[in-house]
This record gives C-alpha cells, sequence and structure tokens, in this order.
C-alpha cells in the first residue's frame, strides 16, 4: 500500500526558503567551491547510513547528481553554471536546518523539500547533464571508430546541450529563487 500526501507551498512559504537560501548563499561567500563541495559529500555519507523514508532518499539521490554534475570533468560546466550549482550546494553543507537531521524520520524532510525546489530551478542544467551521461555512457557501448576520439564527441555533444541548456533557461526559468 503507498500513500500520496500533497501540500502546496504559498508565495510567502517559497519566499522564506528563498530568504534561507540567500542566506546560506551568502555564507557561501567566504568558502571555496571546494569547500562546498566537500561538505556536500559528507552531507551525502552521512544521510547514506540513515534509515529514512524512500521519497527522501530520491531527493538525496538528486543532490548527488548535482555534485556529480559540478564535477564531473568531461561535462566542464562552465564557470556561471558551476557558480549556480554551487551556490545551491552551499545551503545543504552551511545552512541551519529548519529540522535538525538527527531528528529520525523527519531530518532530512526540509532538505528533501529544498532540494526539490533547487532540482526544479536547476531543471535545466540537469537535463542536460543527465542527457549527456546517457550519451556518455551510449558513446562507450557502441564505440569501435578509431579515428574518432572520446573527447572529440564528448566536446561536440556537451557544446550542443549546453547551448539548450542556456536557452531553455532563458526562456522559461521558474524564477522562484535568483542563484547568483
Amino acid at each position: 500500500m503507498s500513500l500520496r500526501i500533497s501540500f502546496e507551498l504559498s508565495k510567502e512559504d517559497l519566499q522564506h526558503l528563498a530568504t534561507l537560501m540567500e542566506q546560506s548563499m551568502e555564507k557561501a561567500a567566504s568558502a571555496s567551491p571546494e569547500a562546498i563541495l566537500a561538505g556536500a559529500h559528507e552531507v551525502l555519507s552521512a544521510s547514506a547510513s540513515v534509515s529514512m523514508p524512500e521519497f527522501m532518499r530520491e531527493r538525496q539521490q538528486k543532490l548527488q547528481t548535482l555534485v556529480d554534475m559540478v564535477e564531473d570533468k568531461a561535462w566542464n560546466l562552465p564557470p556561471g553554471e558551476r557558480l549556480r550549482v554551487v551556490s545551491a550546494l552551499a545551503y545543504f553543507v552551511l545552512a541551519d536546518d529548519l529540522i535538525p537531521d538527527h531528528i529520525p524520520g523527519l531530518g532530512f524532510l526540509d532538505d528533501a523539500i529544498m532540494i526539490e525546489l533547487v532540482v526544479r530551478e536547476l531543471k535545466h542544467e540537469l537535463d542536460a547533464y543527465l542527457d549527456f551521461c546517457q550519451f556518455r555512457s551510449q558513446q562507450e557501448a557502441e564505440q569501435d571508430n578509431p579515428g574518432v576520439s572520446r573527447s572529440s564527441w564528448l566536446a561536440k555533444k556537451r557544446e550542443a546541450l549546453m547551448g539548450r541548456m542556456d536557452k531553455r533557461r532563458k526562456a522559461g526559468g521558474l524564477g522562484w529563487l535568483k542563484l547568483r
């Protein structure tokens, strides 16, 4: 048996969460991207051993994808986009949680909500990155032409996907949160 629970975040709720994100981004200004990424790895590592509902675990996986997107050398996220993602990760590393993570059953609920909002804000970046990962896997499986280098086909696909990402973001971002 499963149970679906829905709730609606009001304009004021979203503003409150945006304010929390802005506060963590202010703290992030004095932290290096490497420190924020290291903190994100610590958060993910700590949450891996905690019992939590599947919907929270799924959000933790999305957080891992954000970290992967920044660290993937083949993806080579441009500096401005990298800053947007690292700024979003700062909340999970530097913010004072609404619900402390150590509270059993509920500790990661606020993180799951914020992850979902960040994923929506970075939808175009994530879509492009996931398409890139899928393309890379397919090409590696099919690669049998020694005349075409891996870096060549990855660079061509990366450029196309980043162009698409930029166009989509400019055409219709959610706008609830301004990530630098």
